[in-house]
């Protein structure tokens, strides 16, 4: 009876909540709406990226306080989903007809046995065992609804419990998918830490203005091991050169590999795994698991690797950086040089400004 009336209390806060976020939202956007639109929050009403985001960010807030489920959890599964999904084809310019990524498969949504696919009834999708619930109140568990969506993840992730712990147990029981639960449990500790949901700031990996030359070495062979190709880009300088981090994220890999030597790997919100190699040490005070920011020194240049832990001198002193996207199922390099270049271009530019 009480887990009955606790449902309840928070199913009328969400009501309370989307009636509340539906008269004081910006009036202009929900007239200038399509009508039918049933979003809390109408992802019309976001112009640009930056307003984008504080749309994201006041629905994660409104759904944490009916829920009792951090804003930062809901925001870590959401970029997890936009991280994986695939790129739809649309009109250049059309809006996206809704804030969050999360998709529900329709046998979830709907129950795998629920003869209708596309069931918005509460009642008939709890009644075939689906996920789906009504968060927005308007009678509908629409799998498009973005309030509605949210509420049902809720909804599944509180049966675990309200820890750490608990969230990452949940996670695991809706993705049945390790490596998915490893990357929203990094997204949830890096939105937590820095409090915000904009993490894209960058930065070059060496000093800038400092002596090194790089070229696109992107795909050239490599014998060493076996036949290969390069997965990156050799930046040459002197030994013991900082390496700075590139980006806000985690790091999830450090030690010795015997193709990259004393190595480095960090994970960045966008799903992307930034790898450094061939280091002649790490910063003593960085461990696995640790936040680092653009700039951050993470270790030194060195020439290492090719060989058994401490193989070091088989080649000039360098920085191979390399970056891999993860899509969910599989995890691929692709050329860092552009990125690289307008990396360095960017802090060029700041430094003069700042002069």
């Amino acid at each position: 009876m009480l887990a009955l009336f606790k449902i309840a209390a928070i199913r009328k806060t969400v009501l309370c909540l989307s009636a509340a976020a539906m008269l004081w939202g910006d009036s202009d956007a929900v007239a200038a709406a399509p009508a039918g639109n049933k979003h809390a929050v109408s992802s019309e009403a976001a112009s640009g990226k930056e307003s984008l985001s504080v749309s994201r960010k006041q629905l994660y807030d409104q759904m944490s306080a009916a829920t009792g489920i951090a804003w930062f959890r809901f925001a870590a599964i959401d970029q997890y989903e936009r991280t994986i999904a695939k790129k739809k084809s649309g009109t250049a310019g059309q809006a996206q007809p809704r804030l969050t990524g999360i998709s529900f498969p329709p046998p979830v949504w709907s129950g795998p046995l629920n003869p209708n696919q596309e069931d918005q009834s509460p009642e008939s999708i709890r009644f075939f065992g689906g996920l789906g619930k009504d968060g927005s109140g308007d009678g509908l568990a629409d799998p498009e609804n973005d309030a509605d969506v949210l509420y049902s993840m809720a909804r599944h992730l509180m049966k675990y419990g309200d820890s750490s712990s608990d969230f990452n147990i949940g996670v695991w029981e809706y993705y049945h998918n390790g490596r998915a639960t490893q990357r929203i449990e990094q997204f949830a500790r890096l939105y937590e830490h820095f409090g915000r949901l904009d993490l894209s700031g960058s930065a070059f990996p060496l000093p800038v203005g400092k002596t090194y030359s790089y070229r696109s070495t992107w795909g050239t062979g490599r014998s060493w091991g076996g036949a290969r190709i390069h997965e990156g880009t050799d930046l040459f300088t002197p030994y013991g050169m900082t390496v700075r981090s590139t980006c806000f994220g985690i790091v999830e890999t450090k030690g010795w590999n015997r193709y990259g030597g004393w190595r480095i790997g960090i994970r960045d919100i966008e799903n992307r795994y930034h790898y450094y190699a061939h280091l002649a040490g790490f910063e003593k005070s960085l461990s696995r698991g640790d936040i680092v920011a653009p700039g951050q020194t993470i270790g030194w240049v060195g020439s290492s690797g090719y060989g058994n832990p401490g193989t070091q001198g088989k080649f000039p002193p360098h920085l191979h950086y390399g970056i891999y996207r993860d899509r969910g199922i599989t995890e691929w390099a692709f050329d860092p040089y552009p990125l690289l270049k307008q990396w360095e271009t960017q802090e060029y530019r700041a430094m003069r400004k700042h002069k």
